[in-house]
């Protein structure tokens, strides 16, 4: 992750991303019934610009990360904007222990194309939910690997909405819905993001 480390701080000087994430955070309200007393998971956070666009929606967010130099951007950011209900925290569901607390939502805005493991991150989330909960994944539609122009490698070029229905499906999770959430404009292309929501039982 040390590419995201180097590119933490400039991350947020990107119009695009602060618009992504607002449109993103403008999706998950028409999608779901939200309510201030929820709590939520954001997972793979960076600097928090989803979280940040979706702060008054709940009693309590967690941002997490695998990046230290996505969470010092991330933690200085809450510091200055006072914000009394946002919670950096360094985790890595891939390797490292489950959180004890458990989330009405978790969500994701452009990291699931970035874990290796689909299967396994899916039912991380599903075991992070509360019953009842809700999933909320944000990514890119399959593309022909001309997204990341800046020499990322070891990433999924995007998912096909069917597919990834039925690998959140064997995860566990009940009433799959994909929209679309946002384009990126980019190279001259248009990468479509969906947003998918599913709900745990």
């Amino acid at each position: 992750m040390t590419n995201f480390d180097e590119r933490a701080k400039d991350w947020d000087s990107d119009p695009k991303k602060i618009e992504r994430a607002r449109a993103v955070a403008a999706a998950i309200r028409a999608a779901l019934p939200l309510q201030p007393s929820m709590t939520a998971l954001e997972y793979g956070c960076g600097t928090g610009l989803l979280s940040f666009a979706l702060q008054t929606d709940f009693a309590s967010i967690t941002l997490a990360d695998t990046s230290e130099g996505m969470l010092d951007v991330l933690t200085a950011k809450i510091a200055d904007s006072a914000v009394p209900n946002m919670l950096p925290y360094r985790l890595d569901l891939s390797v490292d222990p489950l959180p004890a607390s458990r989330f009405d939502v978790a969500y994701s805005l452009m990291t699931l194309h970035h874990i290796p493991d689909t299967d396994q991150i899916l039912r991380q989330f599903f075991a992070l939910l509360a019953p009842g909960g809700w999933l909320c994944v944000a990514d890119l539609d399959a593309e022909d690997g001309s997204f990341h122009t800046d020499g990322t490698t070891d990433v999924h070029l995007g998912f096909a909405r069917p597919a990834l229905q039925k690998q959140v499906e064997a995860a566990g999770f009940r009433d799959v819905i994909f929209s679309t959430a946002y384009t990126i404009q980019k190279i001259g292309k248009a990468f479509p993001v969906f947003l998918l929501t599913a709900k745990r039982p």
